[in-house]
């Protein structure tokens, strides 16, 4: 896993599209039970190079139900991006993901945590990327359908500040999914 790792700490291969460079954030350990998959990191994680360093990380650790402790206990959590890097900035937001980064390095982690019991998928990019077929037209469609996806993965929106519309017109995602969420950690913590 170190050797893997430090393989992905090293990679330039999109280097050329990122405005602020190559920066991989990935934090993994073949221990690990649970890993969380989201989009790439911004700039604030950029610049730490500390995965969740940011006001998503504290949403998401809120949704979790988990210290920050716990959330970074690599024994605990792998936190694999679909894209290692930051993107860059777009037209509203930060640039999707690169596209390079998954088909590259996912399996190989994966194939090195053969303790994981689930995968928590965070917005669009990760869903229909693992999802394939199975995820629905939009994610709202997705996020309301969590339990089909149930043992193996749970599908989330992102945390993001950004996305605070998204779920005051989805009061149903706090009051329904984020408990089960919950439940569902505590359950694998134990």
């Amino acid at each position: 896993m170190q050797h893997l790792l430090s393989q992905i700490k090293q990679c330039t291969v999109c280097a050329p599209h990122l405005e602020l460079g190559a920066n991989p954030v990935v934090s993994a350990n073949s221990n690990a039970k649970i890993v969380i998959i989201g989009q790439a990191p911004g700039t604030k994680v950029h610049k730490s190079g500390i995965p969740w360093d940011d006001a998503s990380g504290k949403e998401l650790r809120k949704w979790l139900g988990v210290s920050e402790a716990t959330f970074y206990d690599e024994n605990i959590f792998a936190i694999v991006p679909m894209g290692f890097c930051y993107p860059g900035k777009g037209t509203s937001g930060d640039k999707p993901p690169r596209t390079e980064c998954a088909p590259l390095w996912h399996q190989q982690l994966l194939d090195k945590m053969p303790h994981v019991k689930l995968i928590i998928l965070i917005g669009m990019y990760a869903q229909n990327y693992y999802l394939k077929d199975s995820a629905k037209r939009t994610l709202t469609a997705t996020v309301a359908n969590y339990l089909v996806y149930l043992p193996d993965s749970f599908v989330l929106p992102h945390p993001s500040p950004r996305n605070r519309f998204w779920r005051a017109k989805n009061p149903w995602f706090e009051r329904d999914v984020v408990p089960k969420l919950k439940e569902t950690i505590a359950q694998l913590l134990t």
